[in-house]
């Protein structure tokens, strides 16, 4: 049976038991002219996004939904070797020749032979050179490997269609993953492919060297378009790592009205509560109803976090807003009649936070009260955003967090 590898990106992996231990990443073959490749074996991220081997002489099953080894699991940090390729990461999207007319790589199939050898067999084509920037759904040609030329030249402008095609339908952090693990060529090109508003949300996912290195590969005005897509706080972090000078010119690029908050935001210290905000909580007037309310909570663009409380103030009720006067908890409004006006049923017990209490006091004042959020309100008595856990933990957590880590350093994997 054939098994097309960018189908299999991010299929939960079990062990025998039936337990979930990670989720597939990229297959690892060694390409070897017009030999099929033979498969080595599977890269599967486990957590806390660790890359691990996983040999496929220990594959018992590899189905759409699901892939079972046998034995136990090598936890050691995946390190590729310099004769092996990595499906997903490297040969998708290459322009390749079949009886010489151009194509460009969709996909690749993988079939165990009679003696349970795994090789890649069948290349799946679209017709035409690589870099188009397309997302091509179907193959126009699947050929046998034997047939394909191409697949080791060192291409200047390979694209990223099909390895994009591949994380469609994942989350922005399983992309933002896949990317740390490229080259800086190939990360260039993924992130050229992408639009604005995908390319913003697997920067927030991106450790602060990553951001910073896809970012200054990009046009200056496309650079101040895809911060103009990321949450405010993102972006003023992300922007107090650049040079003054860079940061300065990218703001100008853009929008003032989007520029304004990550302005507000940057005069704020780090590690305070004005410096980790969020500048853009769900904020309502007190002769807003339940109903509409529950309607700005259900709106997709805010996280879990933001989404637990509507702040209710005095017009205007953009931050800096009028008068802060409270808030409402998303379980009350369940609760409350949908015509029910929030003045009336909101909760002005708790004492918002200043912009200047330090991340440990931040921490302190969430974990006394079980908070999963608080507001923050400057000297005037306005509601100049909220703090979140995610903020905090976005803060608390190493700055190489978000990068796979391993105390006992890469190692090159077993057979």
């Amino acid at each position: 049976m054939k098994i097309f590898i960018a189908r299999l990106a991010g299929t939960p992996v079990f062990d025998p038991a039936g337990d979930q231990i990670g989720r597939l990443r990229d297959v690892v073959v060694a390409v070897s002219g017009s030999t099929p490749p033979p498969v080595h074996g599977l890269v599967v991220e486990v957590q806390p996004r660790r890359r691990v081997f996983v040999p496929i002489t220990r594959v018992l099953n590899i189905e759409a939904g699901s892939v079972v080894f046998s034995g136990r699991i090598n936890m050691r940090r995946f390190e590729q070797r310099a004769s092996e390729s990595l499906v997903i990461a490297e040969l998708l999207d290459l322009a390749v020749e079949v009886n010489g007319e151009k194509m460009t790589v969709l996909d690749l199939a993988m079939e165990r032979t009679r003696t349970s050898e795994w090789l890649i067999n069948k290349v799946a084509l679209v017709k035409g050179g690589s870099g188009l920037g397309l997302r091509r759904r179907g193959a126009n040609l699947i050929a046998d490997w034997g047939e394909v030329t191409g697949f080791s030249a060192v291409q200047k402008d390979q694209g990223a269609a099909g390895l994009l095609a591949a994380f469609e339908t994942g989350r922005a952090a399983d992309l933002a993953s896949a990317l740390h693990t490229l080259s800086d060529k190939r990360r260039a090109e993924v992130a050229a492919a992408l639009d604005d508003v995908r390319l913003a949300e697997v920067l927030e996912e991106l450790p602060e060297d990553d951001q910073i290195g896809i970012l200054s590969r990009l046009k200056p005005e496309r650079a101040a378009d895809v911060l103009e897509e990321m949450d405010p706080d993102d972006a003023a972090d992300l922007l107090q790592d650049l040079p003054a000078e860079q940061a300065e010119a990218l703001m100008a690029l853009m929008e003032p009205e989007e520029a304004a908050p990550v302005r507000r935001l940057l005069i704020y210290p780090e590690n305070t509560a004005g410096g980790i905000m969020t500048s853009e909580p769900i904020i309502l007037p007190p002769s807003s109803t339940v109903a509409e309310a529950l309607a700005h909570i259900r709106h997709q663009d805010h996280i879990p976090a933001v989404a637990t409380q509507v702040y209710v103030s005095r017009p205007p009720v953009e931050t800096p807003t009028g008068r802060f006067l409270g808030l409402v908890h998303f379980q009350r409004l369940l609760r409350e009649p949908p015509a029910t006006l929030l003045g009336t049923i909101m909760d002005d017990s708790l004492d918002p936070i200043r912009p200047d209490l330090t991340l440990k006091q931040v921490t302190s004042y969430l974990a006394t009260y079980d908070l999963v959020a608080v507001p923050v309100v400057d000297e005037a008595g306005r509601l100049v955003g909220a703090v979140t856990v995610d903020d905090v933990l976005d803060h608390l957590l190493p700055g190489d967090w978000r990068e796979d880590e391993d105390n006992g350093g890469g190692t090159e994997h077993d057979d």
